[in-house]
């Protein structure tokens, strides 16, 4: 979503700061967003307190695009974030005399389906630790660089993206460690190298 691949769009800037809302659920979807630093998470609040994340945007995603006139979920910058967004209906305006702009977002739709399957199939099928493979293998693809493995996310957040408690997240990933699959660099436990893949992926025996 740039304005080089299309002149008319008109694209803004903003930055959140580390749990700043961004939008609300229910309300009005105006504008589509695009991460360009940072990260986000998308969530709804049960009706008994508890918190269910629905996914994490990562530097390049795009969010906000609902099917609907309003927002399913509410979304807040997990750390401090910059994204650019546009108007949806300028959007929709442009991509209707621009094909491959309509292509694009099939893309993101086809996209953001098929992450809402995986994530369903998660939390109804697989156990404990296939969850916590699953959510590892899944941030090395979209975050690894250099070798490490930076989470954004606290374990609190994992743990109600994952369906689980903390205590169980805590002990997934010290098994883990204890067994060689991954090794921790730092106090917080928040950049991880994965030693062995392979390994990793046996865990997650659903994928």
């Amino acid at each position: 979503m740039t304005a080089e691949s299309n002149p008319s769009i008109n694209l803004n800037e903003f930055t959140y700061r580390r749990g700043s809302e961004i939008y609300g659920e229910k309300e009005p979807a105006q504008y589509v967003y695009q991460v360009l630093s940072g990260t986000v998470r998308s969530y709804k609040l049960l009706s008994d307190g508890r918190r269910q994340i629905g996914a994490f945007h990562v530097p390049r995603d795009i969010f906000g695009l609902e099917n609907g006139g309003f927002h399913r979920f509410t979304t807040e910058a997990v750390v401090d974030t910059a994204v650019r967004l546009i108007k949806r209906e300028s959007l929709e305006a442009i991509a209707e005399n621009d094909g491959a702009l309509i292509k694009n977002l099939l893309f993101m739709t086809a996209t953001n389906l098929q992450h809402a399957e995986d994530h369903m199939l998660l939390l109804g099928r697989k156990t404990s630790m296939e969850r916590v493979a699953a959510f590892l293998i899944e941030m090395d693809r979209r975050l690894t660089a250099a070798g490490i493995l930076a989470l954004p996310m606290t374990r609190r957040d994992i743990a109600d993206y994952l369906g689980l408690t903390l205590e169980t997240i805590s002990r997934s990933l010290s098994y883990l460690r204890e067994l060689g699959v991954l090794r921790f660099i730092d106090n917080n436990q928040r950049h991880v190298v994965i030693m062995d893949r392979r390994q990793l992926v046996e865990f997650d025996r659903q994928t």
